[in-house]
Formats: structure tokens, sequence, C-alpha cells
């Protein structure tokens, strides 16, 4: 893991010389820098706009504290996360239409907004007040613990964008309102963050850190860059973030690899640059960590993972399909020098159609728009890496030929059971052919209280009998650091990639599992048509036909009349064959509905789960499946 020691570079007193004062820091344009809004692009001065405009009349809904008290009681997060966000959608986009048109039309709405988030009892989400001691075991919190979780920060840096693009502005109106401001950010950001050191993201205890941790911190910095007129409590604040951002690249391999997967990178490798250059920006580039490999290796992750289009390895709690940060991608490219992220960045951009920023986080979205012309520009053709793999969290992907999506893609992960967001899946895989999602891994629902309680694997998207795994009598891979691949071995040439492992320990005992060996095998099709092998050579303590191997798929299995292969279909001319050995196998596929809203979004209506067993009781065997593309 990662030693290095961000703060060691750069100590307080060395902050306090080389930050700039507050009353020079000039991290974006204001709303009275009108030759900046004027030369902004015209797509996004029009889309501000029009936003701003379906504001005007926004009621600014109220949030009742039943339904704060809902999580604790009925277990869902929604109802109340909905509105509280909405409201915060509202200030951003009202913030950037009065940017854009200058002319004080907005200003009303944008003092209600501010008005209205600065009286709310607390900013912390229900499903984090756990944070709060003081709270536990109550369905409403104790509002005189104010305590930060990740949207108390990302509010906070909300009203600090707002109170600084917009200073004279709310002065004309009334000086109480930024006056406000300050003593709402002093007693929900401030103060909790300098005096306290138990919160977990904070790392200063024994628990580890995931993507709160820079998520939070980049907020804090932003806030403090932004708010903060002491210049020694502001060195002081910066300096206990890089302590605490320690925390974070100190669960790191060499490797960079994110083992949230890349539906959490964005507010894990990606918040990190944000903490990063938010201090490059307020030193004029005398804060600069990019030469640090290990800060390089994260970026460059996000690249590592793209499969096709919108699609990365979502291994892990991860959508299949993103909506990356572009621009935020294609920077931290720039800082580093990667081009592969850089094009990455900007045919994300391409596919959205062209920047559509999250309104909620105004220092992410303010810093992208000096990319926009850039952005447009770029030719944004993936550089479609032919091989991964990242020997710390074990993760692996290989294509049939690099620089295109064209034929076979596989990814599969080895690691353990207890990763940040973890699924039990070690030794699962993903196979795409041509850029089409063929053998696939679900992702996760909507979360509610279970997800992240002692429960968690009740649910059947954790479960390892629906990953690309074996289930023996019955047993499944259990959760915990201790379940874990071993023998984890790795190759890739011209002509060929794989990825071999024994997933033995990834099962409790009562599995009675002696070994199983996984390969999982790219045939580039230099000497032979291309295919994919999937081999298990496994020896159980007693023989059972109570075993079975999984497989997750989108689209319906066509069998054949004989048995031995199924046909998979995209139902637009690609289509993959998996064949198996009939004389050892036969195999049957359910339907299974998807009701949950966020798995809706990525496959639609329905997903379907093949399950292969043997014919007969088995101790030792192997078994292959082969896959090709028709």
């Amino acid at each position: 893991m990662n030693q290095f020691m961000f703060h060691e570079r750069y100590p307080e007193k060395v902050l306090e010389k080389v930050l700039l004062p507050n009353d020079r820091y000039r991290p974006f344009a204001t709303a009275s820098d009108r030759a900046y809004w004027s030369k902004l692009a015209e797509p996004l001065r029009r889309m501000f706009a029009q936003r701003g405009e379906a504001r005007l009349d926004f009621a600014w809904p109220a949030l009742p504290a039943t339904r704060y008290m809902d999580f604790v009681k009925n277990g869902n997060r929604s109802r109340y996360e909905d509105v509280y966000f909405e409201r915060r959608r509202a200030l951003g986009e009202l913030v950037l239409a009065e940017c854009v048109e200058g002319a004080g039309r907005f200003m009303e709405q944008i003092i209600n907004g501010l008005w209205t988030l600065c009286e709310e009892s607390y900013w912390v989400l229900p499903a984090h007040m756990s944070l709060s001691k003081a709270s536990a075991g109550y369905a409403l919190p104790d509002v005189d613990d104010q305590v930060i979780d990740l949207f108390a920060a990302e509010t906070a840096a909300l009203v600090a964008c707002a109170d600084y693009i917009l200073k004279e502005p709310l002065d004309a109106e009334c000086p109480m309102i930024r006056k406000r401001i300050r003593r709402e950010m002093e007693r929900r950001m401030f103060t909790p963050f300098m005096e306290r050191t138990d919160f977990w993201w904070m790392g200063f205890g024994s628990r580890g850190v995931n993507n709160w941790n820079p998520w939070i911190l980049s907020n804090v910095i932003g806030s403090f860059l932004l708010l903060e007129d002491n210049p020694g409590r502001r060195a002081q604040a910066i300096a206990k973030s890089l302590c605490s951002l320690e925390a974070f690249t100190s669960v790191y391999y060499p490797d960079g690899g994110c083992d949230e997967g890349p539906g959490y990178w964005g507010r894990a490798g990606g918040s990190l640059f944000d903490c990063l250059e938010l201090l490059y920006v307020a030193s004029d580039g005398q804060i600069s960590f990019y030469d640090e490999p290990l800060v390089r290796e994260i970026g460059r992750y996000i690249s590592r993972a793209h499969i096709s289009g919108n699609d990365y390895v979502n291994f892990a709690d991860g959508d299949a399909r993103l909506r990356i940060s572009d621009d935020l991608v294609y920077r931290f490219g720039g800082r580093i020098g990667d081009e592969a992220m850089c094009a990455l960045g900007a045919y994300a951009f391409r596919q959205h159609g062209g920047s559509k920023p999250n309104f909620l986080s105004l220092l992410r979205l303010l810093p992208g728009l000096d990319v926009y012309d850039e952005l447009m520009q770029h030719d944004g053709v993936p550089h479609y890496l032919r091989d991964v793999w990242l020997d710390g969290i074990q993760m692996f992907a290989a294509r049939e030929r690099g620089g295109t999506d064209q034929g076979l893609y596989i990814a599969a992960k080895g690691g353990h059971n207890a990763e940040s967001h973890n699924h039990n899946d070690v030794g699962h895989f993903i196979v795409y052919a041509s850029g089409k999602p063929m053998i696939i891994d679900i992702g996760v629902e909507t979360y509610i209280s279970k997800t992240f309680s002692s429960r968690r694997y009740e649910i059947w998207t954790m479960q390892s009998a629906y990953h690309g795994l074996p289930t023996v009598r019955g047993v499944q891979q259990a959760a915990g650091k201790a379940y874990r691949a071993s023998e984890v071995a790795c190759l890739a040439d011209d002509d060929r990639a794989e990825i071999s492992m024994n997933i033995a320990e990834a099962y409790p005992a009562e599995a009675g599992i002696r070994s199983w060996y996984r390969t999982c095998r790219l045939n580039r099709g230099s000497k032979s048509p291309a295919s994919i092998e999937i081999v298990d050579r496994f020896v159980l303590n007693e023989p059972t036909s109570e075993l079975t191997l999984s497989l997750m798929t989108l689209r319906e299995p066509l069998f054949s009349e004989g048995g031995g292969h199924f046909l998979l279909d995209d139902g637009a001319g690609v289509r993959l064959r998996v064949a198996f050995d009939a004389a050892q196998l036969t195999a049957a596929s359910e339907r299974i509905a998807v009701e949950d809203r966020r798995l809706r979004g990525v496959w639609g209506e329905h997903v379907y789960r093949v399950q292969l067993r043997p014919k007969d009781a088995v101790r030792e065997a192997e078994w292959k499946l082969t896959m090709s593309q028709q």
C-alpha cells in the first residue's frame, strides 16, 4: 500500500506562505465578470438561462420531519432525498442563470434558496445520521450535534460558491444574507471540521476510508479557501485536510485500482483530483502533486475500466452504464499528461451531446467551463486499451484487439469479499461482444437502509449465486477479507490474455470445496477464430449433484435442441455463442423481473440467469465454457 505523505511536502507553515490570500484567490469568474460570461459558449449560456427560467416559480418544497423519520421507520431514503436534492439543484441552476444573464432577474429566487438551506435544521441525510452519536437510536437528529457527511459538505460548498459568485448583488439586496451564510458555515462545517477528529471518513481512527474521504475533503477545502479570511486558520484547515487525505491514498495499491469500481471513481479518484486541483489553483501552481506516480495511476483507472460507449466494468456497487464527469476526466488527464484520459473525457462529452453539468456541485462544474471549447474541438476517439492488469485489486480485462471496441472483451476479478461497496464475487467475470453486454454484472439496486447494514447480503444482487460463479450444496461465497482468491496469476501477449486463480477460499467450509481453479482466457484469434474460455477445475470433499454454475445475461438465452450451446442475441446483429460439454452438463435459464428503478435504468425490465448443472454427482471435474462471436 502507498505510504506517500501529503502533509510532509506542505506542512502548515509552508501552506500559509504559498496559499494566495483570500482577497487574491480567484478560482473562477464571479457574476460581475461580464466579459467572461458573455464569451461563454452559446449552448451553455442558453442551457443555463433556460434552466434558471424554469425555476423562477419554484415553490421550494417542504422537508417535513416525518419524511426524515422514514429511514429509521421503514428504510425508505428516497422520499426525503428527492426533495432535498431538488432544492439544491434549483439553487445551482438559478445561480448559473444569473451569471450568464447578469440582470438581477434570478436574485429573488436565489435569496429564497439560500435562506431555505440556511433554515434547514440539519444538512446531513437521514441515512448518514449515525455520524452523530447524540442522534443514535432516534429517527430525528440532535441538531445541537452538527456533523459532516457527504451532502452536508456538498451543501456547504454550494452555499460558499453562491456567496463568492454573487457577493456584490447579495450585499446590495441585504448584507444579512451573507452574514447568515457565515453563521451557518461556521457551525455546520468550519467548527466541526476544525475541532473534531472522530468522523470515520477522516481516517484518524482504525476504520478504513473510501470515497467519502476525498469527496468531503474537496468540499471542505473549497469552502475554507472561499470563505475563511484568517490566513492562519485557512492554512490549518488545509493542513488537516492533507493529513486526512493521506488515509485515502494509503488504502491504494501502486496500480491505482479503485476497488469501489468506476461508478464510484468519480467520487474517489475524481474527488482526489478536485482536492489537488483546488490547491494547485489556490497556490498559483506551487502546490502540485501531479508528478506523484500514485496520483497518476489513480487517474488512469477510469480509462482502464472503459469498455464501450457509456459501459464500464461495474464490479462492486456500480452501474454498468455511467455518465462520467467528462470534463474532469479530461482535465485530470491534461494535468498528468495522459492522452488516453483526455480522449475518454472528450469522447464522453460527445456521447452526452455536450456537457450537461451536475448543478449540485458548482465547485466541480465551474472549472469545467474553461475547457468546454477544447472538448468541442477534440476528436474524442477512445484508446480502447487492449490489456489491463491491476495486480493490487486483481482486476483483469482484455480485448480481442486494442484501439477498437469491436470483437470480444472480457473482464474478471480476484480480490476478496471485504472490498469497499463489496459484492461476494471473487472469480466473477463479464463478457462483451463488439461493445454489447452479453455476460453481465447486475450491479446494485437503489440504496435502502438494508444496503449498508448487517443484512446487506440478503440482497440478491450482492450474492455470488447472481454472479458468474458456482454454488455448492446451496452454499455461496461469504463476506469478509478472509474469503478471497489465492494463487492469482495473469499473462498477456499478442496471442492470448488470461487470469487464473483458486477461488476455494472465497467459500465457507460447509461448501466442501478442496480446490476450485478458474481460468478466464481470451484467445485473440491470431491462429484460430477468437474465443473466450472459462475453465473450472475443481475438487470437492465429497461427490454431489448439488452444484450450479450461474451466468447472468441481458439477453434471453436461445438453447440448441441437442444441447451443448446457447446463443445470446442483442437483436441488432451481434450474437455470442456459449458452448459447453453436454455430456457433463445440463443448462436451463430463468427470467428475472427487474423491479428496481435504478436497475431498470441500466438493463430494462428483465435479465436472465443461466444455470449449468452436472448430469451426475461429481467430486472432481474440469468444465469448460467456450464463447465465440457469431
